[in-house]
C-alpha cells in the first residue's frame, strides 16, 4: 500500500511539474491572444484569417522564410505602412499597405507575436522594446 502511495504522489508531482509555465511562455501566451485580437481588427481583411494573403495585392503571412529573414522590418510595415512592392516567394505583391501611426510599441510587439507564431511560424518572442529598436532603425534609413 504504501509503494502505491509514492507511485501515486510521484506521478502527481511530475504531473504539476509538467504542466507549470515559466513567466515567459505565459507572457508570449498573452501577447498571442493579444495580438490575434489587433490582427483579426485591422489585418485580416487584407491578409486572410489563415494567412493567406489577398491575391495579388497583400501578401501572405504563411512564407516563413521571409518572414525570418525580414522580422526586423516588420515593425516598420506596420507602423508606417508601404507603398513599394513587397515580394514574397518570389510574387510581387502590389498592394499598398495602410499605416497605423496610432499602434502603441506593445500592440505592435503582440501583433509580431501573433504573426510569426502562426500560419506555420515559430519564432518565439517579441518585445516593445524590440519594437522601439526596430523602429528607430527603420526611420533612420527612410
Amino acid at each position: 500500500m504504501r509503494s502505491k502511495l509514492i507511485i501515486l504522489f510521484s506521478f502527481a508531482t511530475l504531473l504539476i511539474a509538467f504542466s507549470c509555465q515559466n513567466s515567459d511562455q505565459l507572457k508570449q501566451q498573452m501577447y498571442y491572444a493579444n495580438g490575434r485580437d489587433i490582427y483579426i481588427n485591422r489585418c485580416q481583411n487584407c491578409h486572410g484569417a489563415k494567412g493567406e494573403g489577398l491575391s495579388k495585392l497583400s501578401p501572405p503571412l504563411t512564407d516563413t522564410t521571409f518572414l525570418k529573414m525580414n522580422k526586423h522590418l516588420l515593425a516598420c510595415l506596420i507602423k508606417n505602412g508601404s507603398n513599394t512592392t513587397l515580394t514574397v516567394h518570389n510574387v510581387p505583391y502590389d498592394g499598398k499597405m495602410p499605416d497605423n501611426p496610432d499602434m502603441a510599441h506593445i500592440d505592435i510587439a503582440q501583433l509580431i507575436v501573433y504573426i510569426t507564431n502562426t500560419f506555420g511560424n515559430k519564432q518565439g518572442f517579441y518585445s516593445p522594446e524590440h519594437v522601439a529598436k526596430d523602429l528607430k532603425a527603420c526611420n533612420k534609413a527612410e
